[in-house]
C-alpha cells in the first residue's frame, strides 16, 4: 500500500465520522463559503493567538503555542468541512472552489504571520528563519498545481499537501504547549563535548517546523517535475504521430488519419502504466458489485478494465454537472480501485456531458467521436442507462470491446471496437463490431 493509499484510506475515514456533523450543518442552513469563511476567521485568531504571546508571554511560557496549536487543528477541520457539505449538499460550484483555494491560503498566511510573529519576538531566530522557508514551500506547491493545471496539465500529491502542513504545524504546536508544562518552557539538553543545548522544550515546535521547510520545498519541486513531464506527454500529443513510408496496406481499415490513429491509440491505453500482457485467450472479468454501474469499457493488452458509473449523492439525486463517474478497476494489479489520471480523463478514457433535456444528456469519449451516445431515463424500468446507435439499432452499453493486434506504442494496430449491450426495442441481447 502506497502513501497515497493510506492517505485517500485516512481520508475516508474521516469523512465517515465527520459526516454526520456536515448533514447538522447542511439542515441549518450553512453553505461551503460560509464553512470556508469560519475557517479562516480561526486561523486568524491563530494568528492572534500567537501574536498575543509573543507580546505578553515570555520565553518560557509556551501555553500560547498549545492553545494556538489546538485551534490550528480546529480551524483545520474546517477545510474538510467545506468540501463535505458541497458534495453531500449538492451545492458545488466553480466560484465555491475557487473561494476555498484562496481562502485557504489566506488562513495558510495568517497562521505562519503569527507563527513568525512569536518566533521572532521571542529571539528564536533560526526557527523563525525555517518558518519562513516552509511559508515559502507551502504557498510554492500551490501555485505550482494551480499554476500548472490553469495550462492543462495536472500536478498534485507530494508528501507535504495542506492536510499534512495543516496537521503538522497542529500536533507540534498542542504538544509542544503540553510538553512544556511536564518539562518545563525553558527546559534545555545539553552534550557534553558540544557547547551550545542540542534541545530545548521549543524544539518540539521548531523541529517540526524544519521538517515542514525542507518537505514542503521537495513537493513544490517534486509538483514542478511532474507538470514538466505532463508538458512533454501534450506536446507530443499534439504532434500528429508518424508511420513509417514501408508499413504494409491492409485495406482501408488501416488508412486513418492521424486524428484517428492518435484518438485511438489514446483509447486503447497507449497512456496507461506498463502492466504485463495479458497471455492470448486469457477471460476478461466480468465486473461485480459496483453500485450504479452504466457499462465498461476493456481493452488489450491487459485486463485492466474502465468502469463508467452513475454519478449520484447520498439522496439518489443525478449530479447534472458530472453525470458519470469514471474509474479504474485494475485487475492486472490486484484489482485495485483507481481514479484515472489527468491525462486519461481528458485525452482517453474520460466523458464529456452536454444535458440537452430532462433525464437526457449526449456523451462525447475524449478520444473518439464516431460514434454518438447519450445517458437518458428508461421509460421502462425508470433507471438510466448509455445508448448509442449502431448499425441501425438503438443498443443500451453494458461493454465496449477493442480489439489491438500488434501495432507500435503510438500507433497499434486496432482492428475493431466491439459495443455490447441489449437492443433498446427488443430487449434482445446484441453485439455489434465497428471496424477500424
Amino acid at each position: 500500500m502506497n502513501f497515497a493509499s493510506i492517505r485517500d484510506a485516512l481520508q475516508q475515514g474521516i469523512y465517515k465520522v465527520i459526516n454526520p456533523f456536515v448533514r447538522l450543518l447542511i439542515k441549518v442552513g450553512f453553505t461551503p463559503n460560509a464553512v470556508t469563511l469560519t475557517g479562516l476567521l480561526l486561523n486568524i485568531g491563530v494568528a492572534i493567538v500567537f501574536i498575543i504571546g509573543g507580546e505578553e508571554g515570555n520565553r518560557g511560557d509556551l501555553r500560547y503555542v498549545g492553545w494556538a496549536g489546538a485551534l490550528i487543528l480546529f480551524a483545520g477541520l474546517f477545510d474538510m468541512l467545506d468540501g463535505q457539505v458541497a458534495r453531500l449538499g449538492n451545492m458545488k460550484s466553480d466560484y465555491g472552489a475557487m473561494f476555498d483555494s484562496v481562502l485557504d491560503r489566506y488562513s495558510e498566511l495568517f497562521t505562519f504571520l503569527g507563527i513568525c510573529y512569536y518566533l521572532v519576538a521571542h529571539h528564536y531566530l533560526v526557527g523563525s528563519l525555517f518558518a519562513f522557508i516552509a511559508l515559502i514551500g507551502s504557498m510554492m506547491v500551490s501555485y505550482t498545481r494551480a499554476r500548472a493545471e490553469g495550462l492543462g496539465v495536472e500536478s498534485k500529491g507530494g508528501l507535504m499537501q495542506r492536510p499534512e502542513r495543516v496537521v503538522l504545524l497542529g500536533v507540534s504546536a498542542l504538544a509542544c504547549g503540553i510538553g512544556s508544562a511536564f518539562l518545563g518552557g525553558d527546559y534545555k539538553l545539553f552534550v557534553p563535548g558540544i557547547p551550545f543545548h542540542v534541545f530545548e522544550t521549543m524544539s518540539i515546535f521548531t523541529f517540526p517546523i524544519t521538517v515542514l521547510a525542507v518537505l514542503s520545498n521537495i513537493t513544490a519541486v517534486s509538483r514542478l517535475l511532474q507538470a514538466k513531464h505532463g508538458f512533454e506527454v501534450k506536446a507530443r500529443l499534439a504532434a500528429p504521430p508518424t508511420v513509417s513510408s514501408n508499413t504494409p496496406d491492409n485495406g482501408p481499415g488501416q488508412k486513418r488519419t492521424a486524428t484517428a490513429v492518435l484518438a485511438l491509440a489514446l483509447l486503447c491505453g497507449s497512456l496507461t502504466p506498463a502492466v504485463a500482457a495479458a497471455p492470448a485467450g486469457t477471460p476478461f472479468p466480468v465486473p461485480s458489485g459496483i453500485t450504479n454501474q452504466l457499462f465498461y469499457l476493456q481493452r488489450d493488452p491487459n485486463t485492466n478494465t474502465v468502469i463508467y458509473q452513475l454519478n449520484v449523492n447520498s439522496t439518489g439525486k443525478l449530479d447534472e454537472d458530472e453525470p458519470i463517474n469514471v474509474f479504474w478497476i485494475r485487475y492486472a494489479e490486484q484489482g485495485e480501485k483507481k481514479d484515472l489520471n489527468f491525462i486519461q480523463r481528458k485525452f482517453a478514457y474520460g466523458l464529456s456531458a452536454k444535458k440537452l433535456a430532462t433525464d437526457k444528456y449526449e456523451l462525447k469519449f475524449a478520444a473518439y467521436d464516431k460514434v454518438r451516445f447519450f445517458l437518458m431515463r428508461s421509460p421502462a424500468d425508470k433507471a438510466f442507462h448509455v445508448y448509442a446507435t449502431i448499425a441501425n439499432k438503438q443498443i443500451v452499453l453494458e461493454r465496449v470491446y477493442l480489439r489491438i493486434e500488434g501495432g507500435t506504442f503510438w500507433v497499434p494496430n486496432v482492428k475493431y471496437i466491439e459495443f455490447k449491450g441489449w437492443n433498446a426495442a427488443t430487449r434482445e441481447p446484441v453485439v455489434e463490431r465497428v471496424n477500424v
